[in-house]
């Protein structure tokens, strides 16, 4: 929530340079410095101010920083340098800078985000935007008293800002000083009486102070005028689970799940509800869909829901450990009929080859399962689930479309449609899913992912401001501890299709898991080394994380 209430810091761009500053370089200049709902119409007036090389340098830094916008979309090591272009041509448009820190905070580049932020305020000290997004990094890292001081000093600075309020109100309910943040709150109702960040959030103030009555009826009327706002719902559904009404919470996680099978926080709410109910199997599948994080970092909210389903899991499965089985179970998948972008002819092969490799090594169960849609997806990631918690082994490879945007990965069901870029987070399916369905497994938890192709939807997305980054491939991770992760190239490389019937890294895999005496570690040496030679230097596989150290795991011998 904390990147929603904030997308406005961008668009403070189109204020930077007063309307009579410099000569009027007509209606282009207009367009440009004004934020347009038709973003392209925008850019392109900024395109033209920069290609006429006749536009004053503070109009040359408001299209440069408008460029450097449409460049997120892309190329964020561009747009930073365009970025920098800007603020070289007008050293003191602030605001260009604070939107560059924007910018480093999306992608998880804290400190330089910090670095901005600062810089500004050294140079403005009353600057009321900057202190609202250094107060968000703060709130981010956990840093309570940091964040108050900047939400404060934000509103000082500009009293008639509703989002300070707002977030001022969310860090002393999170300190429990419930009278101050419903202060903050009713001040924040005099700015803007139906905010739906406003009421959202005051919901969970409430229901924190026992006041559910209060509690739903702010989170009812943001739902019943946005029934797909995810973050009143949860918030609604937390609100429920506090108060006992577990019916009500299950249909408000439930619908959320239904939406979006990613939900961290829908997740944890649910294993909750479950644990309550002593149907700890599914609780501890909740908690494990809600427990795994690959991305540098989680809002607040989903810091505390994916802290307490860690907690929760750990828990339950210390209670539910039993002795070693032997068995060793596979899940494959190979997407390749894509209904919306071009169909990809190896995908089912190479899951077909790696299936047939996998049974002749003894594994007990093997599902192959080809062409999946998001429901389908979903579906058999839960049964696969299910079935690692009574194994020693889980294995995973998926190889279709696969691709980072906003700093998740995704793997991609056919029936995807991915119009816009946030919808990603609904109907796909992120790899944190996938680490999760694999996670029951006792002793070897591995993840391969012949995955790494360029982004097919990327022509004809949508960008927007929720999620902006979209880049080819996939991005680097750090799994848990006792989880290995193996991309068929290097994070944001691509792929290859390989001059053969299978991708050269199925083709390795399915060859090389079937050499005797081999610990698995070794093994994926070895397939990196394969894959290299194979594609001539054009493709160089890569592992992240390590199965636990205390333990030697082979497919063949010993």
């Amino acid at each position: 929530m904390l990147r929603v209430f904030f997308l406005a810091i961008l668009s403070l761009l189109s204020i930077a340079v007063p309307a009579g500053a410099g000569p009027d370089p007509g209606e282009d200049m207009t367009i440009c410095r004004e934020k347009q709902s038709d973003f392209k119409l925008r850019l392109d007036a900024c395109e033209r101010i920069i290609a006429s090389g006749k536009a004053e340098q503070k109009d040359l830094a408001v299209a440069l920083a408008v460029r450097a916008e449409g460049l997120l979309n892309h190329d964020f090591n561009k747009a930073m340098a365009t970025f920098a272009d800007a603020i070289k041509a007008d050293p003191e448009n602030y605001r260009i800078v604070v939107a560059r820190g924007w910018a480093y905070q999306g992608k998880g580049q804290d400190d330089l985000a910090m670095a901005d932020y600062n810089f500004v305020l050294q140079k403005r000290s009353n600057f009321a935007a900057a202190y609202n997004d250094r107060g968000t990094l703060y709130l981010r890292k956990g840093a309570l008293q940091s964040a108050l001081d900047d939400f404060s000093s934000a509103i000082r600075y500009a009293p008639t800002g509703l989002v300070a309020y707002t977030n001022r109100a969310r860090v002393e309910t999170m300190n429990r000083d419930f009278d101050a943040a419903l202060a903050d709150f009713a001040k924040a109702q005099e700015i803007d009486p139906s905010a739906f960040q406003l009421l959202a959030n005051r919901c969970v103030t409430y229901a924190q102070m026992g006041k559910f009555d209060e509690a739903l009826a702010d989170c009812n009327a943001v739902v019943e005028k946005a029934p797909k706002n995810q973050f009143a719902m949860a918030n609604r559904g937390d609100a429920y689970l506090a108060k006992g009404s577990l019916d009500a919470a299950l249909k408000d996680y439930n619908t959320i799940l239904n939406a979006n099978p990613n939900n961290v926080r829908a997740h944890a709410g649910r294993g909750q509800l479950f644990e309550r109910r002593h149907d700890l199997t599914q609780a501890r599948a909740d908690y494990r869909s809600a427990a795994f994080a690959l991305t540098r970092y989680d809002e607040p909210e989903v810091a505390k829901a994916r802290a307490t389903a860690q907690e929760r899991l750990a828990a339950l499965t210390a209670q539910a450990s039993g002795a070693a089985t032997g068995k060793r179970i596979a899940l494959v998948v190979g997407n390749g009929a894509y209904k919306n972008v071009h169909a990809l002819d190896n995908p089912p092969r190479d899951a077909r080859l790696i299936a047939g490799a996998l049974k002749e090594l003894g594994f007990q169960t093997v599902t192959l399962a080809n062409d999946l849609t998001r429901d389908k997806f979903f579906e058999v990631l839960r049964n696969f689930a299910n079935d690692a918690e009574k194994a020693d082994w889980a294995v995973m490879y998926y190889a279709g479309h696969g691709f980072e945007i906003g700093g998740v990965n995704y793997l991609v069901p056919v029936d995807a449609k991915l119009a816009v870029d946030k919808d990603a987070e609904i109907e796909a399916v992120a790899l944190e899913q996938v680490i999760a369905a694999v996670g029951g497994a006792r002793g070897l938890r591995l993840v391969m992912l012949d995955a790494c192709r360029d982004n097919p939807f990327a022509a004809n997305m949508k960008h927007t401001m929720e999620l902006k980054l979209v880049d080819k491939g996939f991005s680097d991770i750090e799994p848990s501890a006792g989880f290995m992760v193996v991309y068929a190239a290097k994070h944001g490389e691509t792929a290859l299709d390989g001059e053969g019937a299978d991708s050269p890294f199925a083709t390795a895999v399915a060859h090389d898991i079937k050499e005797p005496h081999i610990e698995v570690r070794k093994l994926f040496d070895i397939v990196r080394d394969d894959v290299w030679t194979a594609t001539r230097h054009a493709q160089q596989p890569f592992t992240y994380g390590s199965p636990t150290g205390r333990e030697d795991f082979y497919f063949a011998g010993k």
